[in-house]
Protein backbone atom coordinates (compact mmCIF):
# COMPACT_ATOMS: atom_id res chain seq x y z
CA UNK A 1 0.00 0.00 0.00
CA UNK A 2 1.36 3.41 -0.95
CA UNK A 3 1.39 6.36 1.43
CA UNK A 4 -1.22 8.04 -0.76
CA UNK A 5 -3.53 5.02 -0.53
CA UNK A 6 -3.11 4.90 3.25
CA UNK A 7 -3.88 8.61 3.55
CA UNK A 8 -7.03 8.19 1.44
CA UNK A 9 -8.16 5.27 3.58
CA UNK A 10 -7.68 7.25 6.78
CA UNK A 11 -9.72 10.12 5.34
CA UNK A 12 -12.71 7.86 4.82
CA UNK A 13 -12.45 5.27 7.58
CA UNK A 14 -11.93 6.09 11.26
CA UNK A 15 -11.17 3.67 14.09
CA UNK A 16 -11.91 4.78 17.64
CA UNK A 17 -11.05 1.54 19.49
CA UNK A 18 -8.78 -0.47 17.16
CA UNK A 19 -8.85 -4.24 17.51
CA UNK A 20 -6.71 -5.64 14.68
CA UNK A 21 -7.69 -9.12 13.60
CA UNK A 22 -11.18 -8.95 15.08
CA UNK A 23 -14.32 -8.89 12.96
CA UNK A 24 -14.66 -5.47 11.35
CA UNK A 25 -17.96 -3.60 11.53
CA UNK A 26 -17.98 -0.66 9.13
CA UNK A 27 -20.58 1.90 10.20
CA UNK A 28 -22.03 4.42 7.75
CA UNK A 29 -23.78 7.52 9.14
CA UNK A 30 -27.02 9.26 8.27
CA UNK A 31 -27.54 12.40 6.16
CA UNK A 32 -25.65 15.24 7.80
CA UNK A 33 -23.95 12.76 10.12
CA UNK A 34 -20.29 12.05 10.78
CA UNK A 35 -18.12 9.22 12.03
CA UNK A 36 -18.31 10.48 15.63
CA UNK A 37 -21.99 9.53 15.77
CA UNK A 38 -20.83 5.93 16.22
CA UNK A 39 -18.29 6.56 18.98
CA UNK A 40 -20.61 5.24 21.76
CA UNK A 41 -21.32 2.09 19.74
CA UNK A 42 -17.61 1.59 19.14
CA UNK A 43 -16.90 1.77 22.86
CA UNK A 44 -19.66 -0.73 23.60
CA UNK A 45 -18.40 -3.23 20.99
CA UNK A 46 -14.67 -2.76 21.59
CA UNK A 47 -14.10 -6.01 23.48
CA UNK A 48 -15.06 -8.19 20.50
CA UNK A 49 -15.43 -6.09 17.36
CA UNK A 50 -13.09 -3.81 15.42
CA UNK A 51 -15.66 -1.11 14.70
CA UNK A 52 -14.75 1.43 12.03
CA UNK A 53 -16.80 4.48 11.08
CA UNK A 54 -17.06 6.33 7.79
CA UNK A 55 -16.32 10.04 7.50
CA UNK A 56 -18.00 11.51 4.44
CA UNK A 57 -16.41 14.58 2.81
CA UNK A 58 -17.84 17.99 3.66
CA UNK A 59 -18.01 17.72 7.46
CA UNK A 60 -15.82 18.08 10.56
CA UNK A 61 -12.17 17.68 9.58
CA UNK A 62 -13.24 17.15 5.93
CA UNK A 63 -15.44 20.26 5.81
CA UNK A 64 -13.27 21.96 3.19
CA UNK A 65 -13.89 19.11 0.73
CA UNK A 66 -16.97 19.30 -1.49
CA UNK A 67 -19.66 16.85 -0.34
CA UNK A 68 -20.74 14.16 -2.79
CA UNK A 69 -24.30 14.19 -4.14
CA UNK A 70 -24.52 10.61 -5.40
CA UNK A 71 -24.94 7.34 -3.50
CA UNK A 72 -22.97 5.53 -6.21
CA UNK A 73 -20.10 8.02 -5.92
CA UNK A 74 -20.02 7.53 -2.14
CA UNK A 75 -20.08 3.74 -2.49
CA UNK A 76 -17.37 3.78 -5.17
CA UNK A 77 -15.09 5.96 -3.03
CA UNK A 78 -15.63 3.77 0.01
CA UNK A 79 -14.98 0.61 -1.94
CA UNK A 80 -11.65 2.04 -3.09
CA UNK A 81 -10.82 3.00 0.50
CA UNK A 82 -11.44 -0.48 1.92
CA UNK A 83 -8.51 -2.74 2.65
CA UNK A 84 -9.43 -5.78 0.59
CA UNK A 85 -6.17 -7.46 1.65
CA UNK A 86 -7.50 -7.64 5.21
CA UNK A 87 -8.99 -11.12 5.49
CA UNK A 88 -10.77 -10.51 8.80
CA UNK A 89 -14.57 -10.79 8.51
CA UNK A 90 -16.31 -7.58 7.45
CA UNK A 91 -19.87 -6.59 8.39
CA UNK A 92 -21.67 -3.37 7.45
CA UNK A 93 -23.99 -1.19 9.56
CA UNK A 94 -25.68 1.75 7.86
CA UNK A 95 -28.12 4.16 9.47
CA UNK A 96 -30.67 6.06 7.36
CA UNK A 97 -28.77 7.34 4.29
CA UNK A 98 -25.90 5.13 5.46
CA UNK A 99 -28.09 2.07 4.92
CA UNK A 100 -28.43 2.95 1.23
CA UNK A 101 -24.69 3.57 0.88
CA UNK A 102 -24.10 0.29 2.70
CA UNK A 103 -26.41 -1.54 0.30
CA UNK A 104 -24.45 -0.31 -2.69
CA UNK A 105 -21.16 -1.08 -0.96
CA UNK A 106 -22.39 -4.61 -0.24
CA UNK A 107 -23.25 -5.00 -3.92
CA UNK A 108 -19.72 -3.99 -4.87
CA UNK A 109 -18.17 -6.35 -2.34
CA UNK A 110 -20.28 -9.25 -3.59
CA UNK A 111 -19.34 -8.50 -7.19
CA UNK A 112 -15.71 -8.72 -6.06
CA UNK A 113 -16.37 -12.11 -4.46
CA UNK A 114 -15.99 -10.63 -0.96
CA UNK A 115 -19.53 -10.51 0.46
CA UNK A 116 -19.93 -8.99 3.92
CA UNK A 117 -20.72 -11.49 6.67
CA UNK A 118 -23.77 -9.38 7.58
CA UNK A 119 -25.43 -6.13 6.58
CA UNK A 120 -27.39 -4.17 9.18
CA UNK A 121 -29.80 -1.69 7.53
CA UNK A 122 -31.04 0.77 10.14
CA UNK A 123 -33.70 3.48 9.98
CA UNK A 124 -34.35 3.36 6.24
CA UNK A 125 -36.98 1.91 3.93
CA UNK A 126 -35.89 -0.72 1.42
CA UNK A 127 -34.13 0.86 -1.55
CA UNK A 128 -36.32 -1.27 -3.82
CA UNK A 129 -39.43 0.70 -2.80
CA UNK A 130 -40.43 3.73 -4.88
CA UNK A 131 -39.60 7.07 -3.30
CA UNK A 132 -40.82 10.60 -3.96
CA UNK A 133 -38.85 12.37 -1.21
CA UNK A 134 -37.73 15.90 -2.10
CA UNK A 135 -36.33 17.45 1.08
CA UNK A 136 -33.18 18.41 -0.84
CA UNK A 137 -35.25 20.86 -2.91
CA UNK A 138 -36.40 22.81 0.15
CA UNK A 139 -34.80 26.02 1.34
CA UNK A 140 -32.54 26.11 4.36
CA UNK A 141 -35.52 26.53 6.69
CA UNK A 142 -37.11 23.40 5.26
CA UNK A 143 -33.94 21.38 5.78
CA UNK A 144 -33.71 22.51 9.38
CA UNK A 145 -37.39 21.73 9.94
CA UNK A 146 -36.71 18.17 8.80
CA UNK A 147 -33.83 17.90 11.28
CA UNK A 148 -36.12 19.07 14.07
CA UNK A 149 -38.78 16.56 13.02
CA UNK A 150 -36.30 13.70 13.13
CA UNK A 151 -34.67 14.98 16.35
CA UNK A 152 -31.26 14.04 15.01
CA UNK A 153 -29.42 17.19 16.05
CA UNK A 154 -29.42 18.99 19.37
CA UNK A 155 -31.92 21.81 18.90
CA UNK A 156 -29.53 24.32 20.48
CA UNK A 157 -27.08 23.70 17.64
CA UNK A 158 -29.75 24.64 15.12
CA UNK A 159 -29.83 28.16 16.58
CA UNK A 160 -26.09 28.68 16.11
CA UNK A 161 -25.61 30.50 12.80
CA UNK A 162 -21.96 29.50 12.46
CA UNK A 163 -22.74 25.83 12.94
CA UNK A 164 -25.67 26.05 10.54
CA UNK A 165 -23.46 27.45 7.80
CA UNK A 166 -21.10 24.53 8.33
CA UNK A 167 -23.68 21.74 8.20
CA UNK A 168 -26.25 22.90 5.63
CA UNK A 169 -24.13 22.27 2.48
CA UNK A 170 -23.28 18.68 3.46
CA UNK A 171 -26.82 18.08 4.70
CA UNK A 172 -28.32 19.23 1.40
CA UNK A 173 -25.80 17.14 -0.56
CA UNK A 174 -26.67 14.05 1.49
CA UNK A 175 -30.41 14.49 1.02
CA UNK A 176 -29.79 14.99 -2.70
CA UNK A 177 -27.79 11.75 -2.84
CA UNK A 178 -30.32 9.59 -1.04
CA UNK A 179 -33.45 11.12 -2.56
CA UNK A 180 -32.25 10.93 -6.17
CA UNK A 181 -30.84 7.40 -5.79
CA UNK A 182 -32.39 4.69 -7.94
CA UNK A 183 -30.81 1.23 -7.67
CA UNK A 184 -29.56 -0.34 -10.86
CA UNK A 185 -30.84 -3.80 -11.71
CA UNK A 186 -28.64 -6.41 -10.04
CA UNK A 187 -28.94 -9.84 -8.45
CA UNK A 188 -30.04 -9.90 -4.80
CA UNK A 189 -27.37 -9.95 -2.14
CA UNK A 190 -26.34 -13.31 -0.72
CA UNK A 191 -25.33 -12.07 2.73
CA UNK A 192 -27.66 -11.93 5.75
CA UNK A 193 -29.57 -8.65 5.98
CA UNK A 194 -30.82 -7.43 9.36
CA UNK A 195 -33.19 -4.47 9.16
CA UNK A 196 -33.59 -2.33 12.29
CA UNK A 197 -36.14 0.43 12.84
CA UNK A 198 -37.83 2.50 15.53
CA UNK A 199 -41.54 1.84 15.87
CA UNK A 200 -42.28 5.59 15.90
CA UNK A 201 -39.93 6.61 13.09
CA UNK A 202 -41.62 9.48 11.19
CA UNK A 203 -39.83 8.59 7.94
CA UNK A 204 -39.90 4.78 7.90
CA UNK A 205 -42.75 2.40 8.70
CA UNK A 206 -42.11 -1.08 10.04
CA UNK A 207 -43.51 -2.50 6.79
CA UNK A 208 -41.11 -0.37 4.72
CA UNK A 209 -38.18 -1.59 6.81
CA UNK A 210 -39.43 -5.15 6.41
CA UNK A 211 -39.23 -4.78 2.63
CA UNK A 212 -35.43 -5.09 2.93
CA UNK A 213 -36.20 -8.82 2.80
CA UNK A 214 -36.41 -8.47 -0.99
CA UNK A 215 -32.79 -7.32 -1.24
CA UNK A 216 -31.20 -10.65 -0.30
CA UNK A 217 -31.39 -14.36 -1.03
CA UNK A 218 -29.71 -14.89 2.33
CA UNK A 219 -31.17 -14.83 5.81
CA UNK A 220 -33.36 -11.84 6.68
CA UNK A 221 -34.44 -10.49 10.03
CA UNK A 222 -36.46 -7.45 11.10
CA UNK A 223 -35.73 -5.96 14.53
CA UNK A 224 -38.13 -3.29 15.81
CA UNK A 225 -37.14 -0.97 18.65
CA UNK A 226 -39.22 1.48 20.65
CA UNK A 227 -38.31 4.97 19.53
CA UNK A 228 -38.06 7.29 16.55
CA UNK A 229 -35.60 7.77 13.73
CA UNK A 230 -32.66 7.97 16.11
CA UNK A 231 -33.68 5.09 18.37
CA UNK A 232 -29.96 4.22 18.46
CA UNK A 233 -29.32 7.02 20.94
CA UNK A 234 -31.62 5.55 23.59
CA UNK A 235 -31.30 1.85 22.72
CA UNK A 236 -27.50 1.49 22.68
CA UNK A 237 -27.38 -1.54 25.01
CA UNK A 238 -30.09 -3.42 23.14
CA UNK A 239 -28.60 -2.61 19.73
CA UNK A 240 -25.12 -3.62 20.91
CA UNK A 241 -26.45 -6.95 22.18
CA UNK A 242 -28.26 -7.64 18.91
CA UNK A 243 -25.22 -6.84 16.79
CA UNK A 244 -22.97 -9.06 18.91
CA UNK A 245 -25.50 -11.88 18.87
CA UNK A 246 -25.76 -11.83 15.07
CA UNK A 247 -22.01 -11.55 14.57
CA UNK A 248 -21.31 -14.31 17.10
CA UNK A 249 -23.63 -16.61 15.17
CA UNK A 250 -21.71 -15.87 11.98
CA UNK A 251 -18.47 -13.94 11.79
CA UNK A 252 -17.43 -14.45 15.39
CA UNK A 253 -18.35 -18.11 15.55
Amino acid sequence: MTDMEQAERELWIRSFHPAPGACRLLCLPHAGGSSSFFFPLSAALAAEVNMQAVQYPGRQDRRKEPPLTSIDALADALFRALDLDDDSPLALFGHSMGAVVGFELARRLEAEGRPPVAFFASGRRSPLLPSAEAVHKLGDAGLLAELRRLNGTELALLNDEEILQMIIPSLRADFTAVETYRPAAAPPLTCPVIAMVGDADPRVTVAEAGAWSETTDGRFELLVHPGGHFYLATRKEAVTAQILDRLRSGALA
